[in-house]
């Protein structure tokens, strides 16, 4: 969840902490699990990805806040670990398979899902929507969607100034995660940051 129109720190980290105890009563009223994972976060087995905005959005809502106006959503769905082929070679695109859903959506199936979702659910960003092979699909993504939420390249883009220029150079995304573990050096992760200024 992002705290997009709170009008301070401490009104966002309040909301965040009364959004995540509104989540975890939610899962736990429904007899899912509510255990943590690497990074804090629940992975209940729901019906469907969709549920799993669904659920927040209620969460949201639980706790008090208005989806859209106070509080958006931000999506890291890791598709590359769903990427089935994908070769990152100009005009080829990838194949995800969403196994819950049991269905495989090539590149523009899965452009045309998140635009589905943007269309319906107040998402405000997304952060590795396709996979970081998927150079033609990423560049699809932003031309459909890049005016409307954050695009975020981060196994795309990988903090590498190289990645970052062909990025630029593709218009692959419109946001870049700077991480200095991802490249390893100070140098160039300056050169990164740079770069994408």
């Amino acid at each position: 969840v992002m705290p997009v129109g709170l009008e301070s720190f401490p009104e966002a980290l309040r909301a965040g902490a009364e959004i995540f105890a509104a989540l975890r009563k939610i899962l736990h009223d429904e007899g899912h699990a509510t255990g943590q994972g690497d990074e804090g976060g629940f992975a209940p087995s729901l019906k469907s990805n969709e549920a799993a905005v669904e659920v927040i959005l209620r969460a949201i809502e639980q706790a008090g806040y208005k989806p859209g106006e106070q509080i958006g959503i931000a999506l890291d769905p890791a598709t590359s670990s769903i990427l089935e082929e994908g070769t990152g070679v100009e005009g080829v695109t990838g194949r995800y398979r969403l196994e819950r859903e049991g269905r495989t959506l090539d590149s523009g199936e899965m452009v045309d899902l998140w635009a589905s979702w943007i269309a319906k659910y107040p998402i405000v960003s997304l952060e590795d929507g396709l996979g970081e092979e998927d150079w033609a699909g990423w560049k699809l993504l932003n031309e459909r969607l890049g005016d409307k939420i954050q695009l975020v390249g981060d196994d795309l883009l990988v903090t590498n100034p190289a990645f970052i220029k062909r990025g630029i150079s593709e218009k692959a995304a419109n946001s870049v995660l700077i991480k200095l573990n991802q490249i390893g050096t100070l140098t160039e992760t300056i050169e990164a940051v740079e770069m994408a200024q």
